[in-house]
């Protein structure tokens, strides 16, 4: 079942408020955001050979971007995301479907946006992809595949 990649942006960013009031976090940024779609999207297909989510993602100059995502926060430019009034039900996620983006966001969501860039820069879904066109998930699902999934 693909999700809407604007709910698994509100997953994201409600996981990440929770990490910022309960430990010792940073509210995450746009580029930030992308990166974790993108880590979220080829882990799902890798696992479940089906996207997480339909909508597509594009190999931008800062690496792997939904668009569609995009817009809705690129008012925040390089800042923190605000999200105190993001309203999810992270129970809208099947519970097997949570496990994999907790998964995810305790793997790559440890890492700061520079060095999510720096990593999808040497990754070759990205690197093969003609710039500012889509990156195609089966390129996606074997890359993640052969490099990070077991």
């Amino acid at each position: 079942m693909a999700y809407s990649a604007q709910d698994i942006a509100k997953w994201i960013l409600t996981r990440n408020r929770l990490e910022v009031q309960t430990e010792d976090g940073d509210y995450i940024s746009n580029l930030k955001l992308q990166k974790l779609l993108y880590y979220s999207q080829g882990c799902f297909l890798a696992l479940r050979d089906e996207p997480l989510f339909d909508s597509p993602i594009e190999a931008w100059t800062y690496g792997p971007v939904v668009p569609e995502v995009y817009h809705i926060y690129k008012s925040y430019g390089s800042s923190a995301i605000d999200s105190s009034d993001i309203v999810f039900d992270t129970d809208l996620i099947m519970s097997e479907d949570r496990n994999i983006l907790e998964e995810v966001y305790s793997e790559f969501g440890q890492y700061s946006a520079a060095k999510l860039v720096k990593m999808t820069h040497e990754e070759t879904p990205w690197i093969s992809t003609k710039k500012n066109c889509v990156i195609d998930n089966e390129a996606i699902k074997k890359y993640f595949k052969e490099n990070y999934v077991e």
